[in-house]
């Protein structure tokens, strides 16, 4: 298995899923897509968990993972052996991190966002949070009927509901492809990117060049 192509490939699934994640953030801001004052906006949004938590650090690992060679690039065989590319893997080793750390943040943020609700009008032109104090078997969750208490923002109870929803998801699998990283940055690491196959010898016989360590001095006098 090339540890290379396999970060690539996570960098590639995780960058659509950071930029969606701080689109859906900035969304929370214009509920029904109004602009308002920014104390008649839920808290929970100035947390910013789309914007920083599952955008910009998972963004920065999603970039190191794009750069990773698809190729056999640091095998330990002393073929095409390269430091630069052990040391980047490392890297997104710890930048993976972060993005499990973001995700992680937004899947808090945004479990919290849809418990808890959104801030509303109910009627009296008092902004509250009517929903916040409720109980799990009462929650407005399971309960549509109750969201015709907010009326202003109009449909503000939907627009959270749906937006804190994907939040949600793009935080879990963004924590997930990044943890997936983690282990396949210390894989690419301490075990080289790939497996290089090298014709060796007058009869050209085909050497494995693959660790453990131990057999990088055998495969270098090849």
């Amino acid at each position: 298995m090339c540890t290379g192509k396999c970060s690539k490939c996570i960098g590639v699934m995780l960058l659509p899923l950071a930029i969606c994640a701080i689109i859906s953030n900035l969304l929370l801001y214009f509920p029904n897509g109004q602009v308002l004052e920014s104390n008649e906006i839920t808290d929970l949004v100035w947390f910013f968990h789309g914007i920083l938590g599952a955008g910009i650090l998972v963004i920065l690992p999603a970039f190191m993972m794009l750069g990773a060679s698809g190729g056999c690039c640091a095998n330990r065989c002393g073929v095409s052996s390269n430091f630069y590319i052990e040391k980047t893997m490392l890297l997104s080793v710890f930048l993976a991190v972060l993005g499990v750390a973001g995700g992680a943040y937004c899947v808090t943020i945004s479990s919290m966002g849809l418990i808890d609700g959104p801030l509303c009008d109910t009627g009296d032109g008092q902004y509250m949070y009517p929903f916040r104090n409720n109980t799990l078997t009462y929650n407005y969750l399971f309960n549509q009927t109750t969201w015709s208490i907010c009326k202003k923002p109009e449909n503000v109870v939907i627009w959270n509901i749906v937006l804190f929803s994907l939040l949600l998801g793009f935080g879990t699998v963004e924590a997930v492809l990044c943890l997936i990283q983690v282990i396949n940055g210390f894989i690419g690491f301490i075990c080289g990117t790939c497996i290089k196959r090298r014709k060796v010898g007058p009869a050209n016989p085909t050497l494995l060049c693959h660790y453990p360590v131990a057999l990088a001095s055998t495969c270098s006098t090849f």
